[in-house]
């Protein structure tokens, strides 16, 4: 049978995660646990609705190793309005909230009008500019129209993610090109996504990020069970493998690149829940 505890690596950073979802949120502090034992020292838990940004803020709360992202989900795009937006960028002047989204285009569902998601992608994106904090994206099927939205107003100055990264190789070029990092996920590691791992092989060492969008995307060799952050150590191991690096070592550097990226605090030497 494949292994289903994942290896350790110190140094890890889940970059994007679901925390109040079920299984986690019932046992909360086992799914820290478990984390820290693979070695993820830090977490952030996004908020991406109306309703769950408020909670978000609150869950992360008591957690020195906890930190949260808000914003509205593409898929709920229609819900942003002024005053919808307005209550996401109260909440993202928390001192606990390091990012705003994840907001971006979703063409492959299309569960709000693509105008609708459009609109929202560029008020998230004067949320970030205004609060001087990074932006998360969410883009399936919709890399030109996002590139092209950003583009058409001057660079964030925290710049943005673009998270669980699914592109083609000349995607990844053209936001790294304008100064996004990338952040891979389980998807990564699954047996038909070769143009993804072309992406990440491309990724440059200090423009790469880890997560799991945990409870979705498990990676191999856990795929098909409800994802947590723990298996994000099997998703560095793999793409360590992938880049031809020692799996220890990238998740180093991915940990350091999210620590400066989202600016968060020096973890304590040994995480714990």
């Amino acid at each position: 049978m494949p292994p289903s505890r994942p290896p350790r690596f110190p140094g890890l950073v889940d970059t994007h995660c679901h925390l109040d979802y079920p299984p986690m949120i019932d046992d909360l502090g086992a799914t820290l646990q478990r984390a820290a034992d693979a070695g993820v020292e830090q977490m952030i838990h996004i908020g991406c609705s109306r309703a769950s940004a408020p909670r978000a803020v609150a869950l992360v709360a008591p957690y020195p190793h906890l930190f949260a992202a808000v914003g509205i989900h593409p898929h709920d795009a229609s819900e942003a309005d002024d005053a919808a937006l307005a209550e996401i960028a109260a909440l993202a002047q928390d001192a606990k909230v390091v990012a705003v989204g994840e907001t971006g285009l979703d063409y492959h569902y299309n569960r709000s009008p693509p105008d609708a998601q459009k609109r929202a992608l560029a008020a998230h994106r004067e949320i970030a500019r205004e609060l001087g904090k990074p932006l998360v994206l969410h883009i399936r099927d919709a890399h030109a129209d996002a590139l092209a939205i950003l583009g058409d107003a001057p660079p964030l100055p925290r710049g943005g993610v673009v998270h669980c990264f699914t592109g083609t190789p000349a995607e990844a070029e053209q936001w790294l090109a304008r100064g996004y990092l990338l952040s891979f996920s389980g998807i990564a590691t699954f047996p038909q996504a070769d143009g993804l791992r072309d992406a990440a092989r491309l990724c440059p060492a200090d423009r790469l990020l880890l997560e799991t969008d945990a409870p979705y995307l498990a990676p191999v060799p856990v795929r098909g069970r409800k994802n947590e952050p723990a298996n994000v150590a099997f998703t560095c191991a793999h793409l360590a493998g992938v880049r031809g690096e020692d799996p220890a070592g990238l998740a180093v550097q991915a940990g350091t690149n999210a620590r400066a990226f989202f600016r968060l605090p020096a973890p304590a030497a040994a995480a714990s829940p």
